[in-house]
């Protein structure tokens, strides 16, 4: 059974940083594609950082620069880390792996940048 736990969100001012942390069981993160998702109060969940098996990476325009993806296959942790952050920032953020076609998710972790 797949199981994801999102942790390292919370208010932080506007160009601080947050890490944020997906801790997994029953899926390996270097065998297959992850992801970070977001999702604003009533907007649509959006892809921010994607990582590939072989470490390639892609960002949302939005965030390059600013945020990187990385995995961690001793601890099995996937990480997003993210520098300069913006009020537009603010969002639940969710880790996601697709593996064997299904998509699996955690439950979140909330981001708000505020003054």
């Amino acid at each position: 059974q797949v199981q994801l736990v999102e942790s390292g969100g919370g208010l932080v001012q506007p160009g601080g940083s947050l890490r944020l942390s997906c801790a997994a069981s029953g899926v390996i993160f270097t065998f297959g594609p992850t992801s970070w998702y977001r999702q604003a109060p009533g907007e649509q969940r959006e892809l921010v950082a994607a990582i590939t098996a072989g470490a390639a990476t892609n960002y949302a325009d939005s965030v390059k620069g600013r945020f990187t993806i990385s995995t961690d296959n001793v601890k099995n942790t996937a990480h997003l880390q993210m520098n300069s952050l913006k009020p537009e920032d603010t969002a639940v953020y969710y880790c996601n792996v697709v593996r064997s076609g299904v998509n699996y998710w955690g439950r979140g972790t909330q981001v708000t940048v505020s003054s």
